[in-house]
């Protein structure tokens, strides 16, 4: 049985609980299956819990191991500083960094940002993760380095950039009978479906509370997690979309699309790339945000 855990043993633990999986965790750490397997059972009996419960063909984490990992990264973190003497140096850094945003980000902004990494720092890569807004009060306790998301007040132990603000407005096709009004009326816009996306928070209720103030409701005829998917749906049809003016700028870029402003009051987006305090004082991690700050701002 293992009475102490040495360096090798926290960086496998680290690995197989971001992986989830014995094969994909030694392959990263260049060890045999039943090298791995076998450090598996070595922590599995320090820590007297599975750690890694057996589903299918992968893995989840146990109820312990959740609680572990943001401790785990923090350890190894720390470690990774104390050879830090003569500054980070990215082109060195060989780190895995995981990012949670709407797949706009992702798909609109994220070629620019990977174009620099790819250059300034190649051991470093990124992980994608479909934005959900009920994580923000949850960092310290996920796997997430960075969440790009809107949000007035952040929780305690969050640290962000503001990344810029906008408010909403109304996106149609470029050939849509509204394009050529300036400043379409509420009566002219319900005479229309809307397309919604569902995903990364909410970014149009507001119009339905304006709407239900006096009475209305609109119809919802396509409602999708996907911007691009949503983007193509107005683009080839008479619907409506209500979405950030950034992302309506950059969406009429690419596709047949334009947008105008919408008949009721509106709020103001803030936009913040948010991260757990215990990110704060990592170089890479400060390296990292400085260039997402830099390469995908909201306008």
């Amino acid at each position: 049985m293992v009475e102490h855990l040495n360096l090798n043993l926290l960086r496998a633990l680290a690995t197989l609980l971001e992986e989830k999986n014995v094969t994909r965790a030694a392959s990263r750490l260049h060890l045999t299956q039943s090298a791995m397997s076998r450090q598996l059972g070595q922590l599995r009996d320090y820590f007297d819990d599975p750690l890694l419960i057996r589903e299918g063909n992968d893995y989840l984490l146990s109820a312990r191991a959740i609680q572990l990992q943001p401790r785990v990264q923090a350890i190894l973190s720390e470690i990774d500083n104390l050879r830090e003497e003569d500054g980070f140096d990215p082109a060195s850094c060989q780190r895995r960094f995981h990012f949670a945003c709407t797949d706009y980000v992702a798909q609109f902004k994220f070629p620019k940002l990977l174009a620099r990494i790819q250059k300034e720092a190649p051991g470093i890569s990124i992980v994608y993760e479909m934005w959900k807004p009920e994580w923000l009060g949850r960092l310290g306790q996920l796997p997430l380095d960075f969440v790009s998301t809107t949000v007035l007040k952040l929780p305690d132990n969050l640290h962000s950039i503001i990344m810029g603000q906008d408010q909403p407005v109304c996106l149609m096709s470029a050939s849509h009978p509204l394009c050529a009004e300036e400043n379409p009326s509420l009566k002219s816009l319900l005479e229309y479906p809307f397309v919604r996306v569902n995903s990364g928070g909410d970014k149009d209720s507001f119009f339905d509370q304006a709407l239900r103030s006096k009475g209305l409701s609109r119809q919802i005829f396509f409602e999708v997690p996907f911007f691009s998917a949503a983007f193509q749906v107005v683009a080839q049809n008479q619907c409506l979309m209500i979405i950030p003016e950034h992302i309506a700028q950059n969406a009429a870029q690419l596709f047949p699309l334009s947008y105008r402003p919408l008949p009721v009051p509106v709020p103001e987006n803030h936009y913040h790339l948010c991260w757990h305090t215990q990110h704060d004082r990592d170089p890479a991690h400060t390296w990292l945000r400085n260039c997402i700050a830099e390469e995908i701002p909201p306008s």
